[in-house]
């Protein structure tokens, strides 16, 4: 959620830390705010609101610092605003800090006895009255950090730096996300990958556990004990273009346009193209091994967007591989008794690999003697280090809070796992599994050419939508998380009120909703529910929709529909993958024309790394 920077060397650290937080700006913030050590004393400059406001009075004062810590804060401990704001600092700390502190009130009373004087709401201005209580013991920097993260509890990426000590950085990660960026004489810190990509592609991922110390020429990396801890430098292959809008409107439009080439990349390896052999070396043994039991049951946690994927994936896993298959809301499954053992398959989904209750959810599934199989895109984040295996999807960067292409590549993954899974249990012929990764490979090329031709949607249905309060969506079978996913997509972004429901329980409430205009859009295309879902089409049209169609090349009740879209014909396992797109751009030209902030929608955060 909130974002984090930090730079020590040669060159000025002002405008580096303020490139890195606005390559963050899309995991939500309502505050920012940076600090320096010139002349051994703490230049602090903090905002409310975007990073035009901290601009602003940054041009006040000429930072000349070459070390300096940044933040941009989405408010979980006290309101938002500039007492609040990070960094937070107590003589000679200063620091800033990603995730919660669950024991900061008892710190906080037991620091105000000592008279530290207290000014925020935050659990985050604790630690650096913790860590300044400790050096007033007479305790080195080091000890006096070490020691005081030995007293929090919960979760925390911090970057800190000493008043009396321009030389040094240190840092120290439990729980929330942080990577590090290495150039000869120079050091980066942040807590996400874009901000560091015009800089360096030399990164080293911190584990939980694990601290700190940065100097402009060296690292060094040891638990929260103080023993040493070898660490390999990896290169990052993203390029700094990935990370930006590359002449699009939105990251989100161009993260949309991507989907054929990022598909392309994460099946690119894995499906012989002449031999159309399937092929998942990460995850195989694991697969082979769970489809192997006689009891086998699989879950699939995830949030969100993920969550929708992980309910195509039940389609495709118990139609195909023959396997029950729950998938559950991660925040819920949880607090609940999950019947996981030694059987049990959970596959984890999170676009981030940082998501808090997908990482709870997989952790209590291990102690329950479960297998962990993880659908990431970040490379080494937390949720793939703790899996028994993972497959990752190839979607690049997505900066758009509202997610497209991580989607897409997430069912890719999850369908060939359900090919994988029926062909170790041979529930599927030969011939049905190649007639089927021919379709699928098939596929780039023709979401590519469908973005070709969007002018009715970015027209038509643009201008006959974006002006309701409500509207709402109908899908049957497969499609019925796919709709699901397209009313998340137009209410986080244009904020219209915008529900999904199966097309046979419309009649067991939903229609009630029905008057004249309503607007309705509705995946109807040729399969066994096709006349189930005119049926209901007429249903409500009967009541006074107005109903907008995602229709087969070949529909023959296009009277039904105000406006149609086409999507072509392709193997109906693979359906899911054209009918997202246009309810991806209707969502997208919707929010556009009214003007909303498409890529940072209010109240949202691009990853949830808190409960």
């Amino acid at each position: 959620m909130c974002g984090i920077v930090g730079y020590i060397g040669p060159q000025v650290a002002e405008p580096i830390l303020m490139d890195g937080l606005r390559r963050l700006e899309y995991r939500g913030y309502d505050s920012a705010g940076l600090a320096f050590i010139d002349h051994n004393q703490f230049q602090v400059v903090r905002a409310k609101g975007k990073l035009s406001e901290l601009d602003k009075k940054l041009k006040d004062a000429h930072h000349s610092a070459t070390i300096g810590i940044g933040h941009t804060r989405w408010a979980t401990h006290g309101r938002p605003d500039e007492t609040n704001a990070h960094p937070h600092h107590a003589k000679d700390v200063v620091l800033v800090h990603n995730g919660i502190i669950e024991n900061y009130r008892e710190l906080k009373e037991k620091l105000i006895q000592k008279n530290h004087e207290v000014v925020s709401e935050t659990d985050t201005e604790i630690i650096a009255h913790l860590i300044q209580d400790h050096l007033n013991s007479s305790l080195s920097f080091k000890d006096a950090f070490l020691k005081s993260l030995s007293e929090l509890q919960g979760a925390y990426a911090l970057v800190v730096m000493d008043r009396n000590d321009p030389s040094r950085i240190y840092i120290a990660r439990e729980g929330s996300p942080m990577v590090l960026g290495v150039n000869d004489n120079e050091k980066f810190i942040a807590s996400d990958i874009p901000a560091l990509l015009a800089y360096t592609k030399d990164v080293v991922f911190l584990n939980d556990g694990e601290c700190g110390i940065l100097e402009a020429d060296s690292f060094q990396i040891m638990t929260l004990a103080g023993e040493p801890v070898e660490k390999e430098v990896q290169t990052i292959t993203w390029s700094l273009d990935q990370a930006e809008k590359g002449g699009y409107k939105h990251f989100m439009l161009k993260e949309i346009f991507e989907q054929p080439r990022v598909l392309a990349d994460t099946l690119t390896g894995r499906i012989g193209k002449t031999d159309l052999q399937l092929k998942l070396a990460e995850a195989e043994s694991l697969i082979e091994e769970f489809a192997a039991r006689d009891k086998a049951h699989l879950h699939i946690v995830a949030c969100g967007t993920s969550w929708h994927a992980g309910l195509v994936a039940k389609y495709w896993i118990e139609n195909l591989a023959k396997i029950p298959v729950n998938v559950e809301l991660s925040s819920e499954f949880r607090y609940r008794q999950p019947l996981v053992n030694e059987n049990s398959l959970v596959i984890a989904i999170s676009q981030s690999g940082e998501t808090a209750d997908t990482l709870a959810a997989i952790r209590q599934s291990k102690e329950m003697g479960g297998k962990i199989l993880s659908v990431c895109n970040v490379v080494e984040s937390t949720i793939p280090r703790e899996s028994d295996a993972t497959l990752y999807t190839y979607a690049g960067p997505e900066i758009g809070v509202a997610s497209t292409k991580a989607f897409t590549t997430q069912m890719a993954v999850l369908y060939m796992v359900a090919l994988k899974l029926a062909e170790a249990r041979q529930s599927l012929s030969i011939t049905e599994r190649q007639e089927r990764l021919r379709d699928f490979l098939r596929i780039p090329s023709v979401m590519e050419n469908m973005l070709k031709d969007i002018d009715k949607l970015k027209n038509e249905f643009t201008e006959k939508l974006y002006d309701n309060s409500d509207c709402y969506y109908l899908g049957r079978g497969i499609q019925f998380p796919i709709v699901l996913e397209g009313a998340l997509k137009l209410k986080e972004i244009s904020y219209i009120h915008a529900e999904a429901f199966a097309g046979g329980e419309i009649k067991h409430g939903p229609i009630a909703l029905i008057e004249e205009g309503t607007p309705v859009i509705a995946v109807c295309l040729k399969n066994n529910l096709y006349e189930k879902m005119i049926s209901n089409v007429e249903e409500i049209q009967a009541r006074g929709a107005t109903v907008f169609g995602i229709v087969s090349d070949d529909e023959t009740h296009t009277n039904a529909f105000e406006e149609t879209y086409t999507i072509p014909t392709i193997h109906p396992d693979l359906n899911a993958f054209l009918t997202v797109l246009p309810l991806q751009l209707i969502s997208y030209y919707v929010a556009d024309r009214r003007g909303t902030d498409v890529d940072q929608p209010r109240n949202l955060a691009k990853s949830v790394t808190v409960e």
